[in-house]
């Protein structure tokens, strides 16, 4: 939401099957930043549309209208990505630096660093296999996936981002201009605190990984509200 006094816009992107709604108490929360979340297609008030099938001509989609909101006021950029987010929001940032653009400080949260992606053709994600690792994730309510509303309306853009990812591979690319700090739940079933300190690779500035405490989602219960702001003071 555009905020013209604010001192930064920070951009959060959101997890696989996620949406923009995951971050709608953020720019209240971060009240000294312009706080943005992306909705990537087939969701939200993007629900019309088809989900994307490739994630970086998605995040050079991105990086373009994160440039058309530079030109309309420019002001220090932040991006905070979740879990596929992380990833995506990576890929946006390489973009942005290729126009010439450099973020402020760059958050990946609950992600392995890219290098460690590897496409896995041979995933099947079916709606009884996501089920199953939204679960074990810790995401989404039992009791909503044993809905058949809620299923039908969200399982077509979850397993879109699920197969999007899993054709995914992480590519050596110059490393970012801006600070990057990992965020991981130190209970993440899925990322360990080995994996997200290799995000240290993608950038040649400050570098940290913080350990929070919590499970994949952590930050649904404990958003790092204190760790972005403490970004700009530590600057």
């Amino acid at each position: 939401m555009p905020q013209p006094f604010a001192a930064r816009r920070v951009i959060c992107f959101p997890h696989a099957g996620g949406s923009p709604y995951f971050f709608r108490s953020w720019g209240k929360a971060l009240g000294a930043c312009e706080v943005y979340a992306v909705c990537y297609p087939g969701r939200a008030e993007r629900i019309g549309e088809t989900p994307a099938a490739e994630l970086i001509p998605m995040a050079h989609e991105i990086a373009r209208e994160v440039v058309r909101l530079a030109q309309e006021e420019a002001r220090p950029t932040v991006f905070f990505g979740h879990s596929m987010g992380a990833i995506v929001a990576y890929e946006t940032a390489v973009a942005l630096e290729r126009e010439g653009m450099t973020l402020d400080h760059f958050f990946a949260s609950g992600a392995r660093a890219p290098r460690l992606m590897r496409p896995d053709p041979a995933a099947r994600w079916d709606d009884e296999s996501i089920a199953a690792t939204l679960m074990e994730l810790g995401g989404t309510d039992a009791e909503l996936l044993s809905n058949p509303a809620f299923v039908e309306l969200v399982m077509p853009y979850i397993g879109a981002d699920f197969r999007m990812l899993a054709s995914y591979e992480g590519a050596r690319r110059a490393p970012l201009g801006c600070a990057v700090t990992a965020l991981v739940g130190e209970a993440d079933p899925r990322v360990t605190l080995r994996q997200a300190a290799a995000w240290q690779e993608t950038t040649r500035g400050p570098f940290e990984v913080r350990t929070l405490p919590g499970d994949h989602f952590y930050l649904a219960q404990n958003p790092p509200f204190q760790i972005i702001e403490g970004s700009a003071a530590g600057r």
